[in-house]
């Protein structure tokens, strides 16, 4: 297999994880296909200018995330996607800029359509007071940020993720907060894509805001699923 690495010497960041970056990188691009073998230790090393520890170390890392696998006198195998961890969120990390924009928000906004209008639904019923009090003061942030006679892209972002951040955090439900952590990951892409013209959405999360508060998981459940409408972030509907 024909390899493009560079080396990694310099880089400020621990080896092993700008190794396994650069191979990730690789992997999810498809320029390094699925089945195939890495090259061996020693050709890996001298490319990327490093020990056998930092690569053993980046290889560990990327079996860890359901990329590779090691197996003697075979090698180090590319598995299949469909065993990749896409919800892992240093793995979403590293798919920054691979992936076509609107496809990649596209199929984020599935996953959020999936969980989060009951994500909603949960905090209406189980948030405490203080988790009330920090998403109505998160809330006053936004619609500050909102009705700016400027807007500001990067404060939109900020308030926005941890909105809906507090949200999944307020559910009671333990299982929501990994999501709630992925959600947050794959926010930063997805929120200035569908902001850069100053689009806000401040009316749909005012209605989520407002059930909220209200304690009305029904209604919570709904403005979050109208929300989440494709037209509302400036994507294609499906087909």
């Amino acid at each position: 297999m024909a390899s493009t690495f560079n080396s990694i010497g310099g880089s400020k960041r621990s080896l092993h994880v700008q190794v396994a970056r650069e191979i990730a990188r690789g992997i999810l691009s498809g320029e390094l296909p699925e089945g195939s073998i890495l090259p061996g230790e020693m050709a890996l090393c001298e490319q990327f200018g490093i020990s056998r520890t930092a690569l053993r170390e980046a290889v560990k890392l990327l079996t860890s995330k359901g990329l590779l696998e090691s197996r003697p006198k075979v090698g180090t195998r590319i598995i299949d996607r469909a065993y990749w961890n896409f919800l892992d969120p240093q793995l979403i990390e590293w798919m920054d800029g691979l992936a076509d924009t609107d496809q990649f928000c596209f199929q984020f906004l599935g996953l959020r359509k999936a969980i989060e209008p009951e994500a909603c639904a949960l905090a209406a019923k189980h948030a405490t007071a203080e988790q009330r009090i920090q998403l109505s003061e998160t809330f006053q942030r936004m619609v500050e940020v909102a009705e700016a006679d400027t807007f500001d892209q990067a404060k939109w972002m900020e308030v926005d993720m941890q909105f809906h951040s507090l949200i999944f955090n307020a559910t009671g439900n333990d299982f929501y907060l990994p999501f709630g952590n992925i959600l947050t990951t794959m926010f930063v892409n997805f929120i200035a894509h569908s902001s850069e013209e100053g689009s806000t959405c401040i009316n749909e999360h005012r209605q989520i805001y407002d059930a909220i508060m209200a304690g009305n998981a029904d209604k919570a459940r709904s403005a979050s699923a109208q929300h989440l409408m494709a037209h509302n972030h400036r994507l294609p509907e499906a087909s």
